[in-house]
């Protein structure tokens, strides 16, 4: 009985072995996708306008790497939320309310001085003399934008069972403790979220064991590395970078005084990984956002940086739809 099943098995393996040299042969099979998403606060909704392309040309995507607004979009596009449902909640939510961990209707500006007063979200956060003496801080907690994100996951197409697995993701965040880089990719995926996108000196870290967590932009702002040992072989990457040092210096440029630490993040301490990283690419992306910052949350500069993502997008659709065919293996 042992003779006829160890033959048994020795045909099934042999017949598994020729199938598998006749689709090598027979056919081309298909690269594993990595798609990127850098930081760039409000202007992370024109990724939105580049995932409708992807989605129209049928382009899998197998991994997803973010950072900051990048780990907000990827992480709930890796739950299945698709490029309309991501553009319907950036259309209606009120970020700046959400990121103010207060109701900000009656609030004009992000940022403002008045009578001696720094305002944020209309916070009073400190008076000019003591900015002037890098004296005094005050930081946003960031509990309203992690409930909102939880709530996001806790009910998402994948949790629901819509849809049948999460595309797997990781983030990236920085630890201030021991000054270094950390991807994250295992535990809550919204605590995850929220510690990539801690802006130093705006909001409070977030503490993981021994980790103290800032925005992941410190230390890899365009994560095409990360994407790449997660098992891309090809990766699209969206940087919504506009120059080496972008505008992290507006309206966050008092705080500069704090050990440094904004006037680093300024400075763009991961520019030569940057550098790297964008040459790494295989289709790299970077859409014209012109004079759009970091903190244009108000509804008016977010659908037209929705819109300058789209175009972008449709700019690159010829690109796009020969990209798996340039890239069958």
């Amino acid at each position: 009985m042992k003779k006829y099943l160890l033959v048994f098995l020795m045909l099934i393996c042999c017949g598994l072995s020729m199938l598998a040299q006749q689709q090598n042969e027979g056919g081309k099979t298909r690269p594993k996708v990595g798609l990127v998403l850098g930081g760039g606060g409000a202007k992370g909704a024109a990724a939105i306008g580049i995932l409708k392309e992807l989605e129209r040309e049928k382009i899998p995507v197998d991994y997803i790497a973010g950072t900051s607004i990048g780990a907000i979009i990827g992480g709930l596009y890796a739950q299945g939320y698709r490029a309309d449902d991501l553009e319907k909640l950036f259309r209606s939510q009120n970020w700046l309310a959400l990121l103010a961990d207060r109701d900000t209707t009656l609030v004009g500006k992000v940022y403002k001085e008045e009578d001696g007063v720094i305002y944020v979200f209309g916070f009073p956060v400190r008076r000019k003399a003591d900015a002037d003496n890098n004296t005094g801080f005050w930081m946003l907690h960031g509990d309203h934008v992690y409930n909102f994100l939880d709530s996001l996951v806790s009910r998402s197409p994948v949790q629901r069972g819509i849809v049948k697995r999460a595309i797997p993701f990781s983030c990236v965040a920085f630890d201030i403790r021991r000054q270094q880089e950390i991807v994250l990719d295992t535990g809550s995926l919204a605590r995850n979220m929220r510690a990539s996108m801690a802006i130093p000196g705006a909001f409070k870290p977030v503490q993981i064991d021994t980790l103290m967590l800032v925005d992941g932009g410190m230390g890899n702002n365009l994560p095409v590395d990360v994407v790449r040992k997660m098992g891309a072989d090809i990766v699209i990457a969206v940087d919504l970078q506009q120059r080496k040092r972008d505008d992290y210096r507006s309206p966050f440029s008092f705080l500069k005084g704090l050990g440094g630490i904004l006037d680093w993040l300024a400075e763009r301490p991961d520019i030569k990984k940057y550098n790297v990283n964008r040459t790494k690419a295989d289709l790299y992306i970077n859409p014209d956002l012109g004079s759009y910052g970091v903190t244009d949350f108000n509804a008016k500069a977010i659908k037209a940086i929705l819109k300058i993502g789209e175009d972008t997008g449709i700019l690159y659709r010829k690109q796009l739809g020969t990209f798996m065919k340039d890239h069958q293996r």
